[in-house]
């Protein structure tokens, strides 16, 4: 009983730190109705910010943290000015190929910028676990829940609440209406695109203090599982990035402890199929409504 709990709450770990990237991929996708493929590749370079502004500048963890959100931020920005703005009226196969292409021009860039060996991330914060019984629960796991958790009330309410939220699901309905309701539709996508972003980099921290060492490829295999989570829980949907994000971190950690590490991807990418083919909008997705 004692090695199953532990087992959740390993997946509880790993699925929040899914949940906080698809939160990122759910916010551009919602809005902006473009798959950021390029994502993943943010939180690398988040990472690569951290441990250059702590480990090799010497600065306070406060400021690396937020240094890191800011570099993370503008370069979303910068992205989405360069490589999809032009490709606003694209057909989506377009956005899908360039996408991928700056997802590998950052990893390239990475490693022309910082070499192929890995680089160890330094621990921000230290934090004392808590023991109920035989059962240990790391501090980062801790706090990783709280800060997802806290990050998706907070982007609800901004998204329904306040007024750039409303222009956000405006130019998400329709960006045409929307600019003509006198709303600036490419100054809604940046912005939604800088949210992403330091999302992105809220996420690098908690993955460079669970998993440690950083490397240019290291944002790839998370993007796409947080990309998973996204379609999982129904892409768009904000609680729905969290929830995807938890399942799909509770199923991995299962599937490696109980069945097999080598079948753990194939089964988490076979759960998803399942629930797809089920329930095509995922588990919390709204059905899309067309135009006539």
């Amino acid at each position: 009983m004692t090695h199953f709990i532990q087992t959740l709450i390993s997946g509880l770990s790993l699925g929040s730190i899914y949940a906080l990237i698809a939160l990122g991929y759910t916010m551009v996708y919602g809005i902006a109705k473009m798959l950021n493929f390029a994502h993943g590749d943010i939180i690398m370079i988040g990472a690569y910010t951290g441990i250059i502004t702590v480990a090799q500048m010497g600065l306070p963890p406060l400021i690396a943290v937020l240094i890191s959100i800011l570099v993370c931020a503008l370069l979303g920005v910068l992205i989405e000015f360069l490589a999809y703005k032009p490709l606003r009226q694209a057909p989506p196969l377009s956005v899908l190929i360039t996408a991928i292409g700056v997802s590998y021009f950052l990893q390239n860039l990475a490693l022309i910028l910082f070499g192929s060996q890995q680089k160890a991330y330094p621990s921000l914060v230290h934090l004392g676990g808590i023991t109920i019984g035989s059962v240990t629960i790391n501090g980062i796991t801790i706090l990783t829940l709280l800060v997802t958790a806290i990050i998706m009330v907070v982007l609800s309410f901004f998204i329904n609440r306040t007024r750039l939220g409303k222009a956000m699901r405006a130019v998400s309905e329709d960006k045409a209406a929307a600019a003509l309701m006198g709303i600036s539709v490419n100054r809604t996508i940046s912005i939604t695109f800088a949210i992403g972003s330091a999302l992105a980099a809220v996420a690098s921290i908690f993955y460079g203090m669970s998993y440690v060492y950083i490397k240019p490829t290291t944002g790839a295999m998370p993007g796409i599982k947080a990309f998973t989570a996204a379609v999982f829980g129904g892409i768009g949907s904000i609680p729905g990035a969290m929830l995807g994000g938890i399942l799909l971190g509770l199923i991995e950690q299962m599937s490696k402890t109980y069945i097999s590490t080598l079948w753990a991807d194939a089964i988490v990418f076979a759960v998803l199929v399942v629930v797809l083919v089920v329930k095509p909008t995922g588990l919390l997705g709204k059905p899309m409504q067309e135009k006539v």
